[in-house]
């Protein structure tokens, strides 16, 4: 194993880092709910509940706080289709409510088609088929100039997830490290929580970095070493 007991240093042969980034699980069983985000967890699983219920949904958060998770959850049990606000045309609104499904991520992004985003609302809704958003603010707040789009985006329904809290931070750190096969003392998760980015994304960066340093300086995960990982990242940033 890749934390096996290491032979004696004097023939110990190099230990190369390799930039293999571990790609992240985005199934359900991979969402680590906790209260920053248990709300916007129910409402996915539970919409549509019937064909009547809302053909749109927002899923409202700060980056990293995972709505692009829970976005893929909602695509993947929903079998739906996946596109940002720069593939929106009228021309594509057909093909892209073709499966019933779609979700949109990052709006309202720098050029949104308000003509193709309000018929792809009517159709949504005439064809039975549902949309979600993912957004960092609610509807309401995207800059549009159409007045009956501004008036259909403030009546849509929009859920939202907080930044992370120590107790998700915490799991998602426990659980990188694991897919790592690290093993790391909680006194050093400890130091990290309130010293690290708030964000899911920056928890990833983080263990790749410590990941890389303890593999180039074959040593274990400690408080120090972690400490000079933190300096580094934030002077490059």
């Amino acid at each position: 194993m890749r934390r096996s007991t290491p032979p004696p240093e004097s023939i110990r042969p190099r230990q190369l880092s390799f930039d293999l980034p571990l790609a992240p699980g985005m199934g359900r069983e991979d969402f680590l709910v906790t209260p920053c985000n248990q709300a916007a967890h129910a409402a996915i699983s539970r919409w549509p509940a019937s064909p009547d219920d809302a053909h749109a949904l927002a899923l409202v958060g700060p980056p990293g706080s995972g709505k692009t998770h829970l976005a893929e959850i909602w695509r993947l049990e929903h079998d739906a289709l996946k596109c940002t606000p720069a593939d929106l045309a009228v021309d594509t609104v057909p093909t892209l409510l073709s499966r019933g499904g779609l979700v949109l991520e990052d709006m309202p992004g720098a050029a949104l088609d308000e003509t193709a985003l309000f018929h792809l609302l009517n159709l949504a809704r005439q064809e039975g088929a549902f949309v979600l958003f993912t957004a960092e603010g609610s509807p309401a707040t995207w800059p549009v100039g159409l007045p009956d789009l501004k008036s259909r985006l403030a009546a849509m329904p929009f859920v939202e997830l907080e930044p992370p809290d120590d107790d998700l931070l915490r799991a998602v750190l426990v659980k990188l490290f694991a897919d790592r096969q690290l093993r790391v003392d909680e006194k050093v998760i400890a130091y990290l929580l309130p010293r690290m980015e708030r964000s899911l994304s920056a928890a990833q960066r983080l263990v790749a970095a410590l990941d890389d340093a303890a593999l180039e300086q074959r040593r274990n995960i400690t408080r120090r070493l972690a400490a000079k990982v933190l300096e580094k990242m934030e002077a490059t940033e």
